[in-house]
């Protein structure tokens, strides 16, 4: 065989190839029509929170609010040398 003979026979075996490709890209591409939407139900909106109606108290349940630790805690033993 030639070069030109091997050339011919190559480019017929590419198109060939491309010509399968194509026509399995369409034989497995389908389009489903889309649906059409049906009536859309319509219900009260709801937020999805549930309230319900109490009295505040009279009295603050805390008076005065004094935290259990003064003063800045102490640093981990790591980080006691950066001071």
């Amino acid at each position: 065989m030639t070069s030109k003979n091997v050339k011919i026979l190559a480019a017929t075996a590419g198109i060939g190839a491309m010509a399968t490709m194509g026509a399995l890209t369409v034989a497995t591409s389908s389009q489903a029509e889309p649906s059409t939407p049906g009536p859309v139900p319509t219900v009260e909106a709801t937020t999805g929170e549930t309230s319900t109606e109490t009295v505040a108290p009279s009295t603050p349940t805390t008076t005065v609010a004094v935290p259990s630790i003064e003063g800045p805690a102490p640093l981990p033993p790591e980080q006691q040398d950066a001071l």
